[in-house]
């Protein structure tokens, strides 16, 4: 079924050639990370990332893997990855409700004012790039971080300036491919970019997933063919619930009323406001996981015994990790949500064009109303959004698997990979549709996040 809208997508020249432009930047930018950055041991690095991978803990750098595709663990020029552009651009979709010229300047400046703010997320990408390499450098320097490995040949501020000369240039680098993607492929070029380098972790989490369970293997067989059944049926289970996560919206309807412009009458008919279920998208989870990490990052760059106590009780699988990661991800989604989604706007621009909501009087008891839908929806959202992200955590403690292997049993990478892959199809469809192709589903037709 799916296999004929790919076939026609190729048939169309202008589609054919955004999906090889996309697949091309694809391509160059898994080819840059594994080129090394000068004066690095890779193989003391990949040791070092070894013995990490083996525990239940995490650190802020294992996060940094994950959006890079592994190019932190190997330390080349794209090890910064497109991490640094995207906190700049949620940095910036922070400040914009907060600052009200920039407010104003979004509201009314249209295509202007988007590429004022483009630039800005730019330079904010540059310098929080310059300041991540800079303690990246220090930390590489140090062998006590790294169990006594000497992981730089000749540390120095020439190693240190040639770091963060090489690893902005490649944050630069893929932030100008992201945005190639988004203007001459298909997809959001950021989110295009991050879902290749995880994508590119599944043979390994397969193969690892295949030597547990497999009885010719040396070590011991640790998942019996029932459990790995059961993964199988999970797996499947949480793509479809991640699926109708993404999808999910409580729709509004709004009622316009007729009036009369010159000889034309306007109005009269009824739309819908759709309030999305995960308005947040995965932002809670990011934020969330970042602060819960800080405390084992610092612990292993700053031996304290008080640290160290912190962090080992902060680790995957501890009773304190897992509730503060539960309230922190519904914090941050109703925090989220209160920054892009504001009611009193919408209830006035639904009066100002002379709609209303049935039964609700237009104005701020209209404002109240969607307020009040929202915090129910976003509260139902959050919360199944905190179930999918400690579900990774509880498989990997229930069957004792490596986190490269259940990290694809939800959390980050499950809402990334299938909600770029919703965004993603869904263009393609329309492009399809808009030719006279059927698209990719026979009835209805695929949302996109946004």
């Amino acid at each position: 079924m799916i296999f004929g809208p790919l076939a026609n997508a190729f048939k169309i020249p202008d589609l054919k050639r955004r999906l090889l432009f996309t697949l091309a930047m694809i391509a160059i930018y898994r080819v840059g990370a594994f080129i090394p950055t000068p004066g690095i041991n890779s193989q003391r690095l990949a040791q070092f990332f070894a013995s990490l991978a083996g525990t239940q803990g995490g650190t802020i750098f294992g996060i940094m893997n994950l959006f890079s595709g592994g190019a932190v663990e190997r330390l080349t020029i794209f090890a910064l990855g497109i991490m640094p552009y995207i906190t700049a651009s949620i940095i910036m979709q922070l400040l914009i409700p907060v600052i009200p010229s920039w407010e104003k300047m979004v509201k009314e400046g249209g295509e202007q004012a988007r590429r004022v703010i483009t630039q800005y997320t730019r330079y904010a990408t540059i310098a929080l790039s310059l300041i991540q390499s800079f303690f990246i450098a220090l930390w590489l320097e140090n062998p006590t971080l790294f169990g006594g490995l000497q992981i730089v040949d000749t540390p120095g501020w020439g190693f240190r300036l040639l770091t963060v000369l090489t690893l902005t240039s490649g944050s630069a680098f893929i932030m100008y491919l992201g945005e190639q993607v988004t203007e001459r492929g298909i997809g959001n070029g950021a989110s295009i970019l991050i879902t290749a380098g995880i994508i590119s972790r599944l043979p390994t989490a397969v193969y690892q997933l295949f030597v547990l369970a497999s009885p010719f293997s040396q070590a011991r067989r640790q998942i019996d063919p029932l459990r790995l059944l059961l993964l199988c049926v999970m797996m499947i289970g949480v793509i479809v619930a991640v699926v109708q996560l993404i999808q999910g919206q409580r729709k509004i309807p709004v009622q316009y009323a007729r009036r009369m412009v010159g000889r034309r009458m306007y109005g009269g008919q009824t739309t819908y406001i759709p309030l999305r279920v995960n308005q947040a998208g995965v932002i809670p989870i990011i934020f969330s996981q970042s602060l819960l990490v800080f405390p084992a990052t610092i612990a292993g760059l700053v031996p304290n015994p008080m640290l160290q106590q912190v962090a080992s009780s902060l680790m995957h699988g501890q009773v304190l990790y897992t509730v503060l990661y539960i309230l922190l991800i519904v914090f941050f989604s109703f925090f989220y949500t209160a920054l892009t989604f504001n009611p009193i706007d919408i209830a006035d621009n639904i009066k100002k064009y002379g709609g209303f909501l049935p039964g609700i009087r237009p104005g701020n008891p209209t404002a109240e109303y969607l307020d009040f839908i929202m915090v129910r929806v976003t509260l139902a959202g959050a919360v199944f959004l905190a179930a999918i992200a400690i579900l990774p955590d509880m498989v990997g403690l229930w069957m004792k698997i490596p986190q490269s292997v259940t990290g694809f049993f939800g959390g980050t990478s499950m809402l990334i990979v299938v909600g770029v892959m919703l965004d993603t199809i869904r263009q393609i469809e329309s492009h399809l549709l808009l030719r006279h192709y059927d698209g990719f589903m026979r009835t209805g037709r695929i949302r996109g996040r946004r």
